[in-house]
């Protein structure tokens, strides 16, 4: 069982969004929209509905019009492959290659890939300079930019809109967050500031930590979690604390998969 969490390039126009989401059909566990970050985060089981997802926001979306908070080179922008349950990174792995070489083949995107050998954050630095794509042509697609196609353990990305407007003040609170297990940026967000974080480890640091940790440094004025979050990272939490941190049963990938019928303990597989 493979989770594949798709960030698409649009968060500002509801109906078009709801186009790129619905290829992915009974798949879909997921769809978070920002209109601010112009981003939405499309959550699907498997590799057949990340190909179908990828397919209509390339025929849907043309970047060179884009605007937004969020870093990003592509309509197709970042493309996980997750594993869950019995499923391994060596599958995940398989499943980013397969894809990309599709996306490649099909549709001319080429794609950056991460993971193992290099993290987002070094394919964002250094693409289209010292690094080439991987697999494709060797410039971006003249609507649909380029991808970046990675494999990685869950992670939980979670947003902390600050209670003022300082920006200057949440880089610095999100330059002293920063570590192995947490990426983070400080972001003006419409008249906000928010602190945009990546929980790559988030069983060593989940959430509570995070909030905490901003909240001694700043007034906060609510969280968001982007997409869902795995139930052990809840579990972990005293539950009083959870619509604090914006967590709840429901918004996690186990309830989600369960209520559609999936088992994320069954034999991995590259449709699943």
């Amino acid at each position: 069982m493979l989770e594949c969490v798709i960030n698409v390039s649009e968060g500002r126009s509801v109906a078009t969004v709801e186009f790129i989401a619905r290829h992915a059909g009974d798949s879909l566990l997921d769809v978070h929209t920002d209109p601010h970050h112009n981003r939405a985060v499309i959550t699907v089981i498997g590799e057949a509905a990340a190909r179908a997802v990828a397919a209509a926001a390339v025929l849907a979306l043309d970047l060179r019009p884009h605007q937004g908070v969020h870093p990003r080179f592509g309509v197709v922008d970042v493309v996980p492959f997750v594993p869950l349950g019995s499923s391994s990174l060596d599958d995940a792995l398989g499943a980013r290659d397969r894809f990309a070489r599709w996306l490649a083949k099909e549709l001319a995107v080429p794609c950056f890939l991460y993971g193992p050998e290099r993290s987002l954050p070094d394919v964002r630095r250094h693409a289209f300079g010292s690094l080439p794509p991987d697999i494709g042509p060797a410039t971006p697609h003249p609507t649909a930019g380029a991808c970046a196609v990675g494999a990685r353990p869950v992670l939980v990305a979670y947003n902390l809109w600050l209670a003022d407007g300082d920006v200057e003040r949440a880089r610095r609170i999100a330059a002293s967050l920063r570590g192995p297990a947490v990426r983070a940026l400080g972001l003006q967000v419409g008249a906000h500031v928010q602190v945009s974080i990546n929980l790559v480890d988030p069983n060593k640091v989940g959430p509570e930590a995070v909030f905490d940790a901003v909240a001694e440094q700043a007034p906060i004025e609510r969280a968001e979690l982007v997409g869902l979050a795995p139930r052990a990272v809840l579990d972990a939490i005293d539950p009083a604390r959870w619509d604090e941190l914006d967590l709840s049963l429901e918004r996690t990938i186990e309830a989600r998969a369960a209520a559609r019928g999936l088992d994320l303990d069954g034999p991995a597989g590259t449709g699943g």
